[in-house]
């Protein structure tokens, strides 16, 4: 072999080796990381005065529910902080909420060319255990917002954390529908548009709210809003727990007591249907206007094991387009029927017919 011919073969296997190695020299070159994600809430700091609740959505406006001396909190506990549970797929996102001590309401309006008045406060559930205010909460203040519905909420306590559902859970629900009407002007709320939607533990306070307002303002326990009523507009029981009327027990409803939308899952989650149709029954042969329910045949409970291993979903998920997964239009059909998305400052059809079922019956004429 000339050195000629040498040459042109080994400068041929270096030009070969090259383009084998240049590949692996590239990926071995360091690559921008992914920058952290940013805005993640975080629980505010503890101190001597009561533990400020942070907001769970941007731009939320979080009013405590009970002045700092209020006998109405336990004084022993109502510095600690709340506790967050992060998702561990979504970044920034809060799945739920324990160590509730200062129970409060978080505001979100609307902008004034969309507004209707109406504001909705959302009642996560969580099997009084915890507050799933991520699929149950927060997921619904742009949902609403497209409607023109003001979002308010709730942060109330929790019989894990040593509560009482009755006297404490249900009196958190009264006390932030008579502070949202407290502060309606401020917010561009009409006062008479306001109602609280409860899922699964959540409902048992809408419910018990709809039936146990006129409890709550004779005891007189709201501080400075004493002479602000807390009845709601309207009430919403999605996937509810044991209402007033479960167990046989037959409570007074107030004569004004207001309309109603129930929807649940049927057969597969047959426990807190049952407890859907006793509140529904009992609306019903008391009379009362537009009270509207929704049992579907397919779904279940969410959190609960489905066929193919998933868990069913919450909130305003699809539900992998089942019926049930659309129940959120439903509820838009029913509270436009009644009114409530119509210009703010006109009375809703529900509040008419509400008040024609209070109203006293005329005597009849005297022969």
């Amino acid at each position: 072999m000339t050195c000629s011919s040498f040459l042109r073969n080994l400068s041929g296997i270096l030009i070969t080796f090259s383009l084998w190695t240049a590949p692996s020299l590239v990926a071995q070159t360091p690559r921008p990381e992914v920058p952290a994600p940013l805005s993640v809430p975080r629980p505010g700091p503890t101190n001597e005065a009561p533990y400020a609740p942070q907001p769970i959505v941007q731009g939320g406006i979080v009013i405590p529910l009970y002045p700092p001396d209020s006998p109405q909190l336990d004084a022993r506990r109502v510095r600690e902080a709340e506790h967050y549970n992060l998702s561990k797929s979504v970044a920034g996102r809060i799945s739920w909420i324990t160590n509730i001590h200062n129970p409060s309401i978080e505001v979100h309006t609307v902008e004034g060319g969309l507004n209707t008045g109406a504001a909705v406060i959302l009642a996560a559930g969580g099997g009084h255990r915890t507050l799933n205010v991520g699929s149950e909460s927060a997921d619904f203040v742009p949902f609403f917002h497209q409607y023109g519905v003001s979002t308010v909420i709730l942060r109330n306590r929790l019989r894990a954390d040593g509560y009482d559902v009755r006297t404490n859970a249900v009196n958190d629900a009264l006390q932030a529908i008579r502070l949202v009407r407290a502060h309606a002007q401020r917010w561009n709320i009409d006062p008479k548009r306001i109602g609280i939607m409860g899922f699964s533990a959540g409902a048992e306070l809408s419910a018990a709210a709809a039936v146990f307002y006129p409890e709550f303002d004779r005891a007189r326990t709201g501080g400075p809003w004493n002479d602000i009523s807390s009845r709601p507009d309207f009430t919403v029981l999605v996937y509810p727990g044991p209402s007033p009327f479960a167990r046989g027990a037959r409570p007074e409803i107030p004569k004004d007591v207001p309309p109603a939308f129930i929807v649940c899952p049927g057969s597969g989650d047959r426990g807190h249907a049952i407890w859907a149709l006793e509140y529904y029954d009992a609306m019903l042969r008391a009379g009362v206007p537009n009270i509207e329910m929704h049992l579907y045949g397919h779904g279940r409970h969410p959190g609960e094991v489905l066929p193919d291993g998933s868990r069913m979903a919450a909130g305003l998920a699809d539900r992998n387009g089942i019926p049930f997964g659309q129940w959120q239009a439903r509820f838009i059909d029913w509270f436009r029927d009644c009114g409530f998305l119509q210009k703010p400052g006109l009375e809703t059809r529900a509040a008419r017919e509400s008040a024609a079922l209070a109203a006293p019956a005329a005597k009849p004429p005297a022969k």
